[in-house]
């Protein structure tokens, strides 16, 4: 794996519409700009950018939670998404995210039982790119759906890929449609 550039980026959000969120909901999103090693060529056998994905899940996983300045069990919620510059494809972005991303993101926020949302797709230098968001062990506990934006001006280019993970310590400020509450999640089964 060669890397470009990591950026870290923390978002508070203290008011919205008008109201006070105190705490204030907090999101951290950690990015590797990498050396695509299968640019321009086919590749049947990913197993490189797989390894890759385990790699940068504990690298950028660490990153975020330490953003955050908070203890891993206090992440409430994570995500990880994928840019591949246009010499890439789509299934390099799925090798890094997929296969093994997961297990040491898992064990950056202590435990993580719900699936990691994941996002991906093709673009260039300066385009955005979401992140989805959702509870680390409960997937049905609605004030977590959310998401983060990433853009770096310079990434990816052609040859390149973006790689990000993202963490919060709360759910989205002010949420109110209802469903299975934070606090009531047992985290077993991944989805209540």
């Amino acid at each position: 794996m060669r890397i470009r550039k990591i950026v870290t980026q923390v978002e508070d959000t203290h008011r919205e519409m008008e109201k006070s969120i105190t705490p204030a909901t907090r999101k951290a999103v950690a990015v590797a700009v990498i050396e695509n090693p299968f640019a321009g060529v086919y590749q049947e056998d990913l197993s490189a950018l797989i390894d890759t994905g385990a790699a940068l899940g504990k690298l950028l996983g660490e990153k975020a939670v330490a953003a955050l300045g908070v203890s891993p069990a206090e992440i409430e919620s994570y995500g990880k998404a994928a840019m591949v510059g246009s010499n890439g494809e789509l299934e390099h972005a799925a090798a890094i995210l997929h296969p093994a991303l997961g297990a040491p993101l898992r064990a950056a926020v202590e435990k993580g039982a719900a699936l990691v949302p994941s996002g991906k797709k093709m673009g260039g230098c300066g385009q955005t790119l979401d992140v989805p968001l959702g509870h680390k062990d409960a997937a049905y506990v609605r004030s977590h759906f959310d998401g983060i934006e990433v853009r770096l001006t310079d990434a990816p280019r052609a040859n390149e890929i973006l790689v990000a993970v993202a963490v919060t310590d709360s759910g989205r400020p002010l949420p109110r449609v209802g469903g299975l509450e934070s606090a009531d999640a047992v985290g077993n089964d991944g989805l209540r």
